[in-house]
Formats: structure tokens, C-alpha cells, sequence
């Protein structure tokens, strides 16, 4: 009888073991995008927290038009703060760019068109999210873009339909190619971008 039970237990640790190392292994595979995932993800939070809270004093202090200061001084200086503190490259993109320096990459363009046509088949915005670990000239790196979307208040002030003078005025001298004005509360602003090396 134990004999008998023994046997069994052998048999089914003999089909079962393979399985195991099998998931093992793929979960082990799959660890390391997930941890350049997490990674990604509290960086961006640390740059759209940095962003907030520099505007939103700006606003309360300056309104729009000092605000505009900020975001062209502070915002890439934010940015490099949280690209070394993450071992990452964090920054914004979109479709519509006021900052060249903030311009898509082919890739990044088509995950953005991709955001917008989700959002616009009634996606949740705040659930989504790109990951992939790409490779152009023969070099692998990881890419995480997550949407940024337009909130009524303070966004609409700077890229909305109706600015005040004073604040069309500013965005015409810090940014003569601007392209982002004409949003209303809801629609995708852009999406923050985190770029990594993938060894």
C-alpha cells in the first residue's frame, strides 16, 4: 500500500515537476519587462507630480502666463531629474507638440494614434498603457508610454480653443511652431515616455 502510494506521489512529481520548472521559467522570462514596467511607471509619476505641482503654483501666483515660464524652464530640468534618478529617459510627446524637442518617434507616433482611436471607441484612458522592448539599428530598448490627457483646469488656460491675449502672446514668443492649442477638457494631450537600454 505505501509502496503503492509512493509510487504515485513519484509519478505524478514526475509530471507535474517539468510543468513547474516550465512556468518557472517563463515567469522568470517575464520579470524583468515586468520590473522595467514598474520602474517606468513611478518615474512618469514622479514627472507629472514634479509638472503639477511647479504649474500650479506658477498659476496661483502668475496665472497662465507665468506658467508658461515654468513649463519652458522647469519641465526638461523636472525631466532630467527624474530620467537620473530612474537610470531612465522620461519625457512627454504628442501629436501635437509645443515643444520641438518633444516630437514622436515614428513608434511613439503610431502608439499615440493608437491611444486616440482606443480613447475615442470609449476606452478608459487611465488604463492604458504601451510597453514593448523595441529594436532600430540593431540595438534592443525598452519603450513605456502612457496617455496624458487634458484636464479643464489649469490645461485648457494654455492649449485650449479660447486663450486670453496675453497668454496666445507668450505661447507665440517661447514657441513659434506651437501646434497644441484647440483642446477641449477630456480629449488626449499627449502621453509620457520612458526609454531605457535593455542589456
Amino acid at each position: 500500500m505505501h509502496v503503492t502510494i509512493f509510487r504515485l506521489l513519484a509519478v505524478t512529481a514526475a509530471i507535474a515537476l517539468p510543468a513547474l520548472l516550465a512556468t518557472a521559467q517563463v515567469q522568470e522570462a517575464a520579470d524583468p519587462q515586468t520590473a522595467r514596467i514598474t520602474k517606468a511607471r513611478e518615474a512618469i509619476k514622479g514627472l507629472g507630480e514634479g509638472l503639477k505641482e511647479k504649474l500650479l503654483g506658477a498659476m496661483k501666483d502668475g496665472g497662465p502666463v507665468a506658467a508658461l515660464d515654468v513649463c519652458k524652464v522647469e519641465a526638461p530640468k523636472i525631466a532630467a531629474e527624474r530620467s537620473a534618478a530612474a537610470g531612465l529617459d522620461v519625457g512627454r510627446t504628442a501629436l501635437k507638440i509645443r515643444n520641438p524637442a518633444n516630437a514622436p518617434s515614428e513608434t511613439e507616433r503610431k502608439v499615440l494614434e493608437e491611444f486616440a482611436k482606443q480613447i475615442a471607441s470609449g476606452a478608459d484612458s487611465a488604463k492604458l498603457e504601451h510597453a514593448a522592448v523595441v529594436e532600430e539599428g540593431g540595438k534592443k530598448s525598452f519603450l513605456y508610454m502612457k496617455p496624458i490627457m487634458t484636464a479643464g483646469k489649469p490645461c485648457l488656460a494654455c492649449h485650449g480653443s479660447e486663450l486670453e491675449p496675453a497668454v496666445a502672446a507668450k505661447i507665440k514668443e517661447l514657441y513659434p511652431s506651437d501646434q497644441a492649442t484647440g483642446f477641449n477638457a477630456g480629449d488626449l494631450r499627449g502621453a509620457f515616455v520612458v526609454t531605457g537600454k535593455v542589456e
